[in-house]
């Protein structure tokens, strides 16, 4: 397993790589999709968030997000892209 972008976060992200495998290949594989390992993702996930304010790669990807606007899966509308017809 790799290394996390910060170094603090690493300890997290292989917890979460572990259950996440565990849960992939023993669950998933043989199709029991109840989700498993949140809480787990949810600190990863708050501790790399915290870690690109640091570097100030957050005021980047909102940058980049502003530039190039992807549809969102969660928000439930299907646009159309360009080369719909």
């Amino acid at each position: 397993m790799s290394s996390s972008v910060g170094a603090h976060c690493t300890e997290l992200k292989q917890k979460y790589d572990t259950c996440f495998n565990k849960w992939y290949s023993e669950k998933f594989l043989k199709g029991d999709t109840t989700p498993e390992c949140e809480d787990l993702f949810k600190d990863y996930r708050a501790c790399v968030m915290i870690t690109l304010k640091e570097k100030g790669i957050d005021k980047l990807l909102a940058e980049s997000r502003k530039e190039t606007q992807f549809p969102s899966a969660s928000s439930g509308d299907e646009e159309a892209g360009p080369n719909s017809a």
